[in-house]
């Protein structure tokens, strides 16, 4: 009786592991989609709104759910007179403190990072040139990502219980 409870165990924990994998796989794409919104959120704060980017950021981060929330709050924060870091130094801070609970990737982060280069260090039409740069990166990795969650997300899952099940053969 303990080892049939012990064997069903194993199986949930690795069942549970993959659906979680297939998970990050879903949660990607969405995720991609909504920093694509937020810039595109941010071009219109920058160019329509004339606000300063501490502000446009904090504005932009508003509506977003988390990670992104914190990404761009953080950056908002980090901007500020009292710490004294420029929008460059603050938003790869802020990516460095958020990045790791999203489920994007390097490449949306290396797409992130180099928006940062530019942010705060040029004139306003080069910024919205460099945000659209940005979006238009982004937007071919979440053409990927969608295709990766069509070819990874059911097989994440099958995989988890499989293993699941293999461990369980192996031990018993």
């Amino acid at each position: 009786m303990l080892k049939l409870l012990g064997a069903a165990l194993v199986i949930l924990a690795a069942t549970l592991a993959g659906w979680q994998r297939a998970r990050q796989f879903a949660m990607r794409p969405r995720q991609i989609r909504e920093l694509i919104l937020a810039l595109q959120r941010l071009t219109t704060e920058v160019s329509y709104g004339v606000s300063p980017l501490p502000d446009a950021f904090a504005k932009t981060g508003e509506p977003l759910r988390e990670p992104l929330r914190t990404l761009f709050k953080q950056a908002s924060r980090w901007m500020h007179p009292s710490f004294g870091m420029t929008a460059r130094e603050s938003l790869h801070k802020a990516i460095e403190d958020s990045w790791s609970r999203s489920s994007m990737q390097q490449a949306e982060k290396e797409a992130m990072r180099q928006l940062a280069y530019s942010l705060g260090t040029s004139d306003r039409e080069d910024q919205i040139k460099h945000i659209a740069l940005t979006i238009q990166q982004l937007s071919h990795e979440e053409a990927q990502a969608q295709a990766d969650q069509v070819r990874y997300e059911r097989m994440s899952r099958s995989l988890g219980l499989l293993i699941g099940a293999l461990i369980v053969i192996l031990i018993y």
